[in-house]
C-alpha cells in the first residue's frame, strides 16, 4: 500500500478512523508505524493528503489532523474490454488495471472464457481488489467495471455506443502492429509560431502519438480470440493489431498495452 484510503463516512472533520484488518496490519507489519507519526491517506473519491496517528489498538487506529488536499491523478481516457480470464490472474489484473488509472473496465464472455470462471468467488471480492489497486496507485476514483455474459449481443448492441474515437483489438496473428497503428493516426505537432509542423533531424515530421491512442482497447484470455469474435469486433471498429512476433499471456499484454498510455 503506498497510502491508506477509507471511506467518507470514517471521517470527521480533522480527524479519521481505520478500521480495515488488512490496513491495520499493513501499518504494524510493514510501516511499523507509533502514535505521531504521519501517515499518506486518501478519502475515496476524494482528495489525497496525510494524517498523524493519534491512537493506536488491535482493533482501530484513530488519526488526527487529517489534511486533504492533494487531487488524485486522472484517469486514462480508456476502456478496457476484457475476455474473463482465470480466477487467479483476475484479481491481478483488476489490481493492474485500477493502478494504472483505466476509466472503464468490461468483462466479457468469449469462446475460451471457461464457464466456471463465472462462477467464481472472486467475482463478489472486485470491489476489494479495486482498493488493492487504488491504493497501489495512489489513487481514490474507482474504474466502472461491468459484466457482460453474453458476447455477440454485446458486441452488437453495446460496444459501438462505448468507443469514444477509435478501438483496437489485440490479435497476435493481424498484419497491422500497433506502431504501424500509432503512426497511421498520429497528428503532426504543428509549431504555433510558424504555424508548421515540427520536423525532427533527418527530416521525418515529429507527431503526436498521444492523439493516435484509442478509446478502447478488447484483450482477449488465455488463448486469444477466436476468428469469430475478431471479426464481429472488427465490424464495430475494432482494428486488430499485434504487438510483435510474441504470443503473450493476458498479464502481460494488458500491461505492455495500457503502458503506451502512461507514456
Amino acid at each position: 500500500m503506498n497510502c491508506i484510503l477509507l471511506p467518507a463516512v470514517n471521517f470527521s472533520l480533522k480527524h479519521a478512523l481505520i478500521d480495515g484488518p488488512k490496513q491495520i496490519e499493513h501499518i504494524n507489519t510493514v510501516l511499523g508505524a507509533q502514535v505521531g507519526d504521519t501517515l499518506k491517506i486518501g478519502q475515496l473519491g476524494g482528495n489525497l493528503g496525510s494524517a498523524v496517528i493519534d491512537e493506536m489498538t488491535p482493533a482501530k487506529i484513530q488519526l488526527c489532523d487529517v489534511q486533504l488536499t492533494i487531487e488524485p491523478p486522472s484517469k486514462l481516457d480508456i476502456t478496457v474490454v476484457l475476455a474473463l480470464p482465470r480466477p487467479k490472474v483476475l484479481r491481478r489484473l483488476i489490481m493492474d488495471m485500477t493502478a494504472l488509472g483505466v476509466r472503464d473496465i468490461v468483462l466479457i464472455n468469449s469462446y475460451r472464457t471457461q464457464k466456471s470462471y463465472w462462477q467464481s468467488p472472486l467475482l463478489a471480492r472486485l470491489d476489494e481488489f479495486v482498493l488493492e489497486g487504488l491504493q497501489q496507485g495512489v489513487d481514490t476514483f474507482v474504474p466502472r467495471i461491468t459484466l457482460q455474459k453474453r458476447f455477440k449481443p454485446f458486441v452488437e448492441d453495446e460496444l459501438a455506443s462505448l468507443i469514444s474515437n477509435r478501438a483496437i483489438v489485440a490479435h497476435p496473428y493481424s498484419e497491422l502492429s500497433l506502431g504501424q497503428y500509432l503512426q497511421q493516426h498520429a497528428q503532426p505537432i504543428v509549431d504555433t509560431l510558424t504555424n508548421t509542423a515540427s520536423i525532427f533531424n533527418k527530416g521525418h515530421q515529429q507527431s503526436d502519438i498521444k492523439s493516435a491512442l484509442p478509446s478502447m482497447v478488447c484483450i482477449g484470455a488465455e488463448g486469444g480470440w477466436i476468428d469469430y469474435e475478431i471479426e464481429l469486433l472488427a465490424a464495430q471498429g475494432c482494428q486488430a493489431v499485434n504487438m510483435g512476433r510474441r504470443v503473450l499471456r493476458t498479464e502481460a499484454a494488458v500491461n505492455a498495452l495500457l503502458g503506451q498510455w502512461l507514456l
